[in-house]
């Protein structure tokens, strides 16, 4: 038997957002701060995730249309994503250089989500 896949799993926005998922999640690993911090991380890994999430879910709705508000919503997570990670920044509990790798590769994402809603509304 071969190996069971979904349908989102063959979007390129979605490796990319899993792997920016991951990548959030390993740099607010590293985070040393006080504990009454600690929902704030909590907080960006949940967006990060939910950017993945979001286009995994939209795909599997019977409409292109709930799809396409699927990808907003994912875009918002994005964008709450790397607003944590600038006050992150801010507060000096991420590097600079970090904060940049992840803003390049959430450009990447926003462009990829913004082609693949206009694909799709052309289409409705």
């Amino acid at each position: 038997m071969g190996e069971i896949k979904f349908g989102f799993e063959d979007l390129a926005v979605w490796q990319k957002a899993v792997s920016f998922a991951c990548r959030v999640t390993q740099i607010t690993a590293k985070i040393e701060t006080d504990r009454k911090h600690y929902r704030l991380i909590e907080y960006c890994e949940s967006a990060s995730c939910s950017v993945a999430s979001n286009i995994a879910e939209g795909k599997g709705r019977f409409s292109k249309k709930e799809f396409v508000q699927y990808l907003y919503i994912a875009r918002g997570s994005l964008f709450e994503t790397i607003t944590s990670l600038v006050i992150f920044e801010r507060n000096k509990w991420i590097s600079q250089n970090d904060l940049q790798e992840m803003k390049e590769l959430g450009s990447e994402i926003g462009k990829m989500l913004a082609s693949l809603i206009n694909a799709i509304r052309k289409g409705l």
